[in-house]
Order: structure tokens, then sequence, then C-alpha cells
């Protein structure tokens, strides 16, 4: 009997997985606000020089004739242009919108103007250690282990980086808060492919997806309630002690007991939840000898499929995107309304194009579509800023939707016995991609152009490596590397190509 088979046996979508679901989204969507928090914790408000008013008008300059050297722009009566100086006695902020960021804190504006976009680096760095650790650890020590630290660090290290007295402990406390962010999506996302049935996996993954549109969407609210970044910073932190708290209910992946030679704890396990699934009798039936699986343990996560390359170019593209609401010219609180709500439609669309249609041309589709939209923006005139606004936010939707896809592909491309390290290594990849971004971002300031069509070029290329991909859906999930390498043997000159 296989796995798929065997939750059929003791409940398929029973009882114990809805709850067990709806308890492993719901930080999902807090993970989301920390995601994009930089967004208004790092917003730029108008600023200026502060003005130092000569007390002796008859020997110095007044303020205005200072205020006029400070402008670049500034002018005499006779049309000369007047030579600028840099701010000696700080700046001046507008609150309007803000009443506190880094930015303001800090002093982070023209020549450190660019540690704003740093610090988003650093944060993503984080996330691409965490990928690493966590990944592999979850494969050695259990997804539900790591998934209750995740949340317990993401608590500590959050609530720090509402307190931290510098840059520099900002900036150590988000690259903390990354490495979490990363062990609460991959154990979360592996705990809800491994607990469901074959024909509900899209369902359950599309969940997952909405939960973190759910959480762009509260953001906005959030910030503009908390324009403090501080107050912002530990609010989106705190509940991250209740899901601590709770996540000690969690049932322990039941493929990763067997698959780690524990396989009476995981009959136990089923026993458990066919009783809260009402399937008592049927779950009295396991024994040890049907639920031990063939193993294979000797994992070699590169005999895998390629699909690194295509989490690298839809998280690089979709955090080019993502981090840059301030230059779209409009309410910062509505462009981000707006990049959330666009993941409704567009991630229901994902979600029947993976049921009906498969996860490999969705994919494509998906990722093709969102490059030419970036691409599309360069000819649109600056002026038009509905229209470049609408592309963006018809460019973001794709990549949401692609996210959506591969959170679930990856899963189902990657065997059991190093499911979490599959995921981690493409998570990785993922995060250098969100590194990658706000770097390229600055290359703005010398070409406007390049920005864009890289971020364009990279999701074109993807999708068109992702026709290549093998097909999983109705397709058990994989146990050992032996079922996918019988599979995938033609794969491996795609790899070296990509």
């Amino acid at each position: 009997m296989t796995f798929a088979e065997l939750l059929d046996h003791i409940g398929g979508m029973g009882r114990f997985q809805l709850i067990h679901i709806a308890l492993l989204v719901i930080p999902v969507l807090m993970t989301a606000s920390h995601n994009l928090l930089q967004n208004f914790s790092a917003a730029v408000p108008g600023h200026h020089c502060q003005i130092r008013v000569a007390t002796n008008n008859s020997g110095g300059m007044n303020g205005t004739q200072r205020l006029s050297l400070l402008n670049p722009n500034a002018t005499i009566t006779n049309g000369t242009k007047m030579e600028t100086e840099p701010c000696t006695d700080g700046w001046t902020y507008n609150t309007s919108i803000f009443t506190n960021t880094i930015i303001m804190e800090w002093d982070l504006v023209c020549n450190l103007r660019t540690l704003g976009q740093m610090a988003q680096s650093i944060y993503m760095a984080g996330v691409l250690v965490g990928a690493l650790m966590f990944g592999s650890l979850a494969d050695r020590f259990g997804r539900k282990a790591l998934l209750s630290w995740s949340y317990l660090q993401m608590a500590v290290v959050g609530t720090c980086t509402a307190f931290s007295p510098n840059f520099t402990a900002y900036c150590t406390f988000r690259f903390l808060v990354g490495m979490a962010l990363s062990g609460v999506i991959l154990n979360s996302m592996s705990l809800v492919l491994e607990w469901v049935p074959t024909k509900i996996r899209t369902i359950a993954g599309t969940v997952v997806g909405y939960c973190a549109t759910i959480g762009q969407i509260i953001l906005p609210g959030l910030a503009y309630a908390l324009p403090d970044w501080r107050w912002l910073q530990f609010t989106a932190s705190m509940p991250f002690f209740i899901f601590f708290l709770y996540s000690w209910w969690f049932a322990e992946s039941a493929r990763w007991l067997v698959l780690s030679g524990k396989p009476d704890q995981a009959v136990q396990l089923l026993k458990k939840v066919a009783q809260i699934n009402r399937k008592k009798e049927e779950g009295d039936k396991l024994s040890t000898e049907l639920v031990t699986p063939v193993l294979n343990l000797a994992p070699d996560v590169f005999t895998t499929p390629p699909i690194t390359i295509h989490r690298f170019a839809t998280s690089f593209a979709f955090y080019g995107l993502a981090m840059d609401l301030q230059n779209f010219g409009f309410n910062i609180y509505l462009i981000q309304v707006a990049f959330g709500s666009i993941d409704i439609p567009a991630k229901l669309g994902a979600a029947i194009g993976m049921s009906f249609i498969g996860r490999r041309f969705t994919q494509a589709a998906c990722v093709i579509l969102a490059g030419l939209a970036i691409l599309a923006n360069i000819f649109v005139p600056r002026e038009l800023r509905t229209l470049r606004t609408s592309l963006a936010v018809l460019g973001k939707g794709c990549l949401a939707s692609s996210f959506n896809c591969l959170y679930l592909y990856t899963g189902e491309l990657y065997p059991t016995v190093i499911r979490q390290s599959g995921m981690g290594l493409g998570s990785t990849m993922a995060r250098v991609g969100g590194i990658v971004a706000p770097v390229v971002r600055v290359t703005g300031e010398y070409f406007p152009y390049l920005p864009p069509i890289i971020y364009g070029t990279a999701p074109i290329i993807s999708g068109i490596a992702a026709v290549f991909l093998p097909e999983t859906l109705n397709v058990p999930l994989p146990d050992t590397i032996e079922e996918v390498e019988r599979g995938l043997v033609w794969l491996h000159f795609i790899l070296i190509v990509c």
C-alpha cells in the first residue's frame, strides 16, 4: 500500500487534515507581512537639510539664502546656477505619512541612501542561509521540531528588531528573521503536502498561497495604523509566540518517520489520525509491515530536476517589482493593496491551470507572461502612471501565480527522504534572486532601462526551461530516490545546460 492509498484508508481529507492545515497556514499570513515589511519600515519620506539661520544678518547669510545654496536646482535672479554644499546640520523629514522609519531614524539619505537597499539584501541573505540550514536539518531531525524552533526564533529576533539601538543591530536581527522565515515556509509546506491525499494537493497548496496573499493585503492596513516602524515590527512579530505554543500539537510527517527508521512511531501517529478522522477501525488494522516502504537512503540532490532556475528567476523579478512601490507615484498603501489583491484572481487561475492543464505549462505561462509585462513597461512613458502601474501589477500577479505553482511543484518533484533538502536548495536559489534584485535596481541610476530589461528577461528564460520539466499532475508523491531516478535520468543533460 502506498502512502497516498494509506491516507485515503484512514480518512483522506478528514478533520485532522483540516485542523492541521488551518493551524499551519495562519503563520504563513504573518510571514508574508514580514517579507515586505521594509516597504514601510524603510520608506523614504520627503526631506531636506535643516537650516541654520544666521543670528547676525549684517555679516552672514539668512535662512532663505542658505536654503537656496542647499538646493541643487536653485538659481539666482540672473539665471546663473548656484553651487551646492553637503548638509552639515542634519535633515528635516516630512512626517505626514510616516512618523518614523529607519531612513528617518538613522539618516539613510544622500550618500547613505543605498544602505536601505542593503538592509533588504541582508534580510534576503538570512532567508538564503535559513533555507540551506533548516532544509537539511528538517530531513535529519524532522519537520515539526524545526518548525517550532523557527516560530520561536521569528518571535524573539523579530521583537528584538523593534528595539534595535542602531542600524547594524537592525540588519543583524533582520538577517535572523530571514532565517526563521525560511524555516517556517519550508516546513509548513512539507507538512501540508505530506498529510493530504494526491487529489487535494493543488487545493492545499493554493490555500497556503492565498494566506500569503492575505498577509500582503493586511500589511498596508497595519502599516497605516502603525506609522512608526518600531511598533509595526513589534506587532508583526508578537503572534509568533502564540504559533510557537500551539505548534507542539502538530503531527510529525508519517512519511518522514518511516523513512527515518521510526516505523513504530509512524504507526502510532497514523492510528491517532485515523481516530480523529473517525476511522478508528481502519487505524487499528495498521501495522509496521504495512507502512514500511522499500527504502533507498543514499540521497543525491543533484539527480533531481533543475527546478532551481525557476525559483531564482521568479523571486528575482518578484522582489524587483514588490520592493519598489514608492517609484510608481501613487499612495504607497494603495499600491501595496493592489499588489496584494491581484494575487487573488492570479492564484485562482494558476490553481485551475495546475488542476486541468498541468504544473509544467502553467508554470511556464505564468513566468513568460510576467516577463513580457515587465518588458512592456519600458516602452510606456513615465507620464502614463496608471498604465505603468497596471502592467507592473499584472506582472506581479503572474509572478505570484508562479510562486504558488513552484511551492507545490517543487514538493512534488523531490522524494520524501530529501524533500526538505531539495526544497531548501530551491528556496536558496530563490533567495539569491531576492538578494540580487535590490542590487540590480541600483543600476537604474546609471541606465534607467537596465533593471526592467533584466527583471523581464530572467523569467522568460526560466519559462522556456520549464517546458522540459516532468509533469506531476495526479502523480503520487515519490518517497525514495529510486522512484525519482527512474523517471528523471534523461533530465541530467537539461540540468547541465541550465
